[in-house]
């Protein structure tokens, strides 16, 4: 069932291909992989916020949220409570690893089906935990699931999309990631006031772990990956399932030199690190991802209960409020999902830059003036303005930064060096999504509202690094992208041979 055709972008190989069904099916139930990591981002900031949870791991910090005169910016500072967030994605560097390597020896799906099975023991761990050892370790395998998905799941859309498409189906994940979050949101807010209610919250990650479980037995593997091990029948055979047409041998032939090459490498870290021409997607990748985390996003994704109530909001005001952020961060990816391929990605980013820079220094200026150490917040409307100044800045993030900081590094890197490319891609997202999970709380409570003030000027700087080095990838066959854009950028084609 075909549900669309294309030709590539002018300048390109035109590979015939139809937006096929089994191509949308494949895209969504790998995509489910961004339902996971959602909802674990959204579930944590919660969970964190609850009595009940503190009481039962963190007594000492539910005495000092609790302290009529506490310092607003401290109530929530303890290294442990921050490690309870934080603990998943140093877990997840290290799986990301292991993942680009099981990836390219033994496919994209089998790397995908591990990432539920870890996903879904980690829930169920952290479902019954006894003391925060359990917690913890439960914590530590949801990381494998995430580390494994993340490394893999946008790689496998890239691949096995059209190349008109690509960018829209690929920003499925981070679609998914977005409902994942509000679905978290929502569920902290229905069981916030149960006894136990967190571990209803943190059991809740089951959910989307054995969605995915189930529905990968349903996709194919990519053609690149079944080619690049040996299997070219097989590959062609779902080339031509994928795409909906007979006519396959060229796009074949692109993918199967592009093969060649690659198994030449044998050590693709190293290859990835010395040869001059992987420097420029190297550069961009990795920076993509660090500038993804400095946003500020995860200030907003991880600690929002935390932050309202730190603006003087009850529990209930806070996750409500939360609720809304996740909504809108919902509503807005679908914008991207349907605009990215047509408005391109360097429009999106810089648009996405500027906007979330005005947001993040007004909501700092607003704090600065408003929120003083001990006691509420002066004004009632600015908990309500706040609130919407986070919805703008949300948004701004879900139509750029968000979804296209997995897209543009899962395309840019060739086949040979893809998974070690991208790994490092997702292993700079996990570096710093711990260092804001680790750090954020205690940074807030010794800089105060001047951290917004940082994070806008991060904006700044990374709008700056997209009009200046980041070619536009729209609508070019991830197999042609050195050859047509950065032997053909002002900035990076020093790095290629004539």
């Amino acid at each position: 069932m075909a549900v669309g055709s294309m030709n590539v972008e002018e300048g390109t190989k035109a590979f015939p291909a139809k937006l096929t069904f089994q191509v949308f099916l494949c895209c969504v139930i790998a995509a489910v992989g961004g339902l996971m990591f959602g909802y674990d981002i959204g579930i944590s900031g919660g969970v964190t916020s609850m009595d009940t949870f503190l009481l039962d791991f963190f007594p000492h910090v539910y005495e000092k949220k609790h302290r009529v005169h506490e310092n607003n910016y401290c109530k929530f500072d303890d290294q442990l409570l921050q490690l309870f967030t934080s603990s998943l994605y140093l877990a997840g560097i290290f799986a990301s690893f292991i993942a680009s390597y099981v990836s390219r020896a033994f496919g994209r799906k089998p790397t995908i089906i591990s990432a539920s099975i870890f996903f879904l023991v980690g829930a169920i761990l952290n479902l019954s935990a006894q003391n925060l050892g359990m917690l913890i370790g439960g914590r530590i395998l949801l990381g494998f699931g995430i580390g494994f998905g993340n490394q893999t799941v946008p790689l496998f859309i890239s691949e096995i999309a059209p190349a008109r498409y690509r960018g829209g189906l690929n920003v499925m994940f981070q679609f998914l990631i977005t409902i994942g979050i509000l679905a978290a949101s929502y569920v902290n807010y229905l069981t916030s006031t149960l006894k136990n209610g967190w571990r209803y919250s943190l059991g809740g990650a089951a959910v989307p772990a054995l969605i995915l479980l189930i529905g990968s037995f349903f996709i194919h593997e990519t053609p690149a990956s079944l080619i690049e091990r040996g299997k070219d029948e097989k590959g062609k055979q779902i080339l031509r399932k994928i795409r909906g047409v007979e006519d396959i041998e060229l796009e074949f032939n692109e993918i199967k030199h592009a093969t060649e090459v690659a198994t030449k490498v044998k050590s693709p870290f190293k290859e990835l690190f010395t040869n001059r021409e992987n420097r420029p997607p190297l550069v961009c990748g990795t920076l993509l991802q660090f500038f993804q985390q400095f946003t500020g996003i995860n200030v907003v994704m991880f600690y929002a209960p935390v932050l309202f109530q730190t603006m003087g909001s009850g529990n209930n005001a806070s996750l409500i409020s939360t609720v809304v952020t996740n909504g809108v961060n919902a509503i807005a990816t679908i914008f991207s999902l349907l605009m990215v391929d047509l408005a391109g990605r360097k429009c999106l980013l810089v648009e996405g830059a500027i906007q979330m820079t005005a947001t993040q220094m007004t909501i700092g200026g607003i704090l600065l003036a408003h929120l003083k150490l001990v006691g509420p917040i002066t004004g009632h409307a600015v908990p309500l303005i706040v609130l919407v100044l986070i919805c703008v800045y949300v948004s701004g993030f879900a139509w750029s930064w968000g979804p296209l900081g997995w897209l543009v590094p899962s395309e840019i890197y060739p086949l040979e060096v893809r998974n070690a490319g991208y790994f490092c891609a997702v292993a700079m997202n996990m570096v710093c999504t711990f260092i804001i999970g680790q750090f954020f709380l205690s940074a807030l409570c010794r800089f105060r509202s001047y951290l917004f003030f940082f994070f806008g000027v991060m904006n700044i700087v990374m709008g700056l690094f997209v009009v200046f080095f980041l070619p536009e990838t729209k609508g070019v066959p991830v197999e042609e992208m050195a050859e047509k854009r950065w032997k053909t950028h002002s900035r990076w084609k020093k790095y290629f041979k004539d």
